[in-house]
């Protein structure tokens, strides 16, 4: 179980003794459910330092906790919550940790836990798959927001697929990728993210077998696992998908292909033209669903990619999931999912059963005003030209710092640099020596099936110098813990 995030202090100016006000704390957490038998408690010097107060009367207020069977002190894993006697004082006390244990969704992994907890202006973030702050377009949005406020008559929900305005400007957009489509093939949702959780709620059958590269983007692995699906990594060369290492017989209703075929998160390959029209052939021959995540279609750099496989589909095998999280504002919370009606149909359907739409705020904003300024076309082309100072800046601060002890290959588009450190580098230590000294990096095995040797570096979020200076405290780190 995680360890447990305590942002309290005891308030030195009440009478009330500091150690009877921290056990008065365990106490309200604990009766509260807030704080589940079983979870960690940091050790005491951090809890020390977190309280404001000396080792004794942290000590003492401990030693009070632990006399009443309220934590428990483990030799080798350290102090954890108990409860035994003070739960049997509690009216009607819930042990909320067999509920915890009890829900569809995996866990995320600790090191993701960690991730999502200290991803904080404080730390040094190397591991941010969003836009940086300053490429926010604050001209666009304040026009757009202008605009639309002197037009605004109200913010009810919306169709039930989306607003048909925002669906008519979507598949205006996709057709500059070659997807021609029409609106009533199009469903908004909350993010690509909601998208893959519709699908795996609504279309996978019982025990399907996910196909997916590996590594790949590890949500997509989380809402997979906790729709009770088999996953199957399938290995990536520079061409992307190795399609014909897929375990046959892959045809029939049990099994589903999940790519990322352009900019992969997290390897950043680029699936070739050609490899795309093997994998859509391949798919059509066995009647193999495809479902083709395009997070990254819009954040190239100097070339545009291949077509989406969604542009070579003449069958209807490909449900194409689109965001404008990665190109513009993810805070908007806009995707998009385009397929056959009937799925789409089913999709809205379930949709409308979890919740009422995404944000007519975000909708109406993009629709009516952002995707139609004339302007948008130039922000998209000032973005992508700071990715690539961005891209090339952190490409040189590793050939500074790390050409001794890691590889990595040039990213033509996306948000990051996949790199392989030196296999006496270990990274799940380096992972929590870094978050001590505030800074986030993305372990590469929590994208795959198996450990790796491999980090993620997000060069998309931080400048060019809080990258670097990241950098500097993880080869501090790796000289001085690793023998490299």
């Amino acid at each position: 179980m995680a360890i447990l995030t305590i942002n309290w202090q005891p308030n030195k100016q009440v009478s009330t003794p500091i150690y009877q006000q921290i056990t008065n704390y365990f106490q309200e957490q604990i009766a509260k459910g807030n704080w589940a038998v079983g979870a960690k408690l940091p050790a005491q010097r951090k809890l020390a330092e977190q309280f404001g107060v000396n080792r004794s009367t942290l000590i003492t207020a401990l030693d009070e906790l632990m006399a009443v069977g309220l934590i428990t002190s483990n030799p080798g894993s350290g102090m954890v919550i108990s409860g035994n006697h003070w739960s049997s004082l509690l009216a009607e006390h819930v042990n909320w940790s067999q509920y915890v244990k009890a829900g569809q969704f995996k866990p995320n992994s600790h090191a993701l836990q960690k991730i999502n907890q200290f991803e904080t202006d404080a730390v040094i973030r190397l591991s941010t798959g969003e836009p940086a702050p300053e490429q926010f377009p604050r001209p666009l949005f304040q026009r757009a927001f202008a605009h639309l406020g002197e037009q605004l008559t109200s913010l009810n929900y919306t169709e039930p697929a989306g607003i048909l305005a925002l669906r008519q400007q979507i598949a205006r957009h996709l057709e500059k990728v070659g997807i021609h489509t029409h609106p009533e093939n199009i469903l908004i949702t909350s993010g690509s993210l909601q998208a893959l959780q519709l699908v795996s709620m609504s279309l996978f059958p019982k025990d399907a077998t996910i196909y997916t590269e590996a590594p790949t983007y590890v949500k997509s692995l989380h809402v997979f696992q906790s729709a009770h699906t088999h996953l199957a990594g399938i290995p990536m060369d520079s061409q992307g998908l190795a399609y014909w290492q897929m375990n046959a017989p892959i045809q029939g209703h049990h099994a589903i292909l999940y790519t990322i075929p352009t900019f992969n998160n997290p390897t950043g390959i680029v699936m070739s033209a050609e490899r795309r029209q093997q994998v859509l052939q391949t798919a059509q021959e066995h009647r193999l669903p495809i479902l083709e995540d395009a997070a990254y279609q819009d954040v190239w750099f100097d070339q545009q990619p291949p077509q989406p496989l969604k542009a070579l589909d003449k069958t209807g095998n490909v449900i194409y999931f689109g965001s404008i999280s990665k190109s513009l504002a993810p805070g908007l919370r806009i995707g998009w999912t385009v397929a056959a009606k009937p799925v789409i149909d089913r999709l809205t359907d379930v949709r409308m059963q979890t919740d009422y739409g995404a944000s007519s705020l975000s909708q109406l904003v993009l629709a009516e005003e952002i995707l139609a300024d004339p302007e948008y076309e130039t922000y998209q082309a000032d973005f992508r030209s700071v990715l690539v100072k961005k891209a090339a800046a952190a490409e040189q601060i590793l050939h500074h710092y790390w050409d001794d002890f890691a590889t990595w290959q040039t990213p033509t588009g996306g948000f990051y640099l996949w790199v392989r450190l030196a296999d006496n580098i270990n990274i799940p230590k380096l992972f929590d020596l870094a978050t001590a000294h505030n800074v986030l990096f993305n372990p590469g095995s929590i994208y795959d099936f198996q450990p790796n040797q491999y980090i993620r570096l997000s060069f998309s979020y931080e400048s060019s110098d809080r990258f670097e200076q990241g950098i500097k405290i993880l080869t501090d780190l790796i000289h001085a813990n690793f023998n490299v």
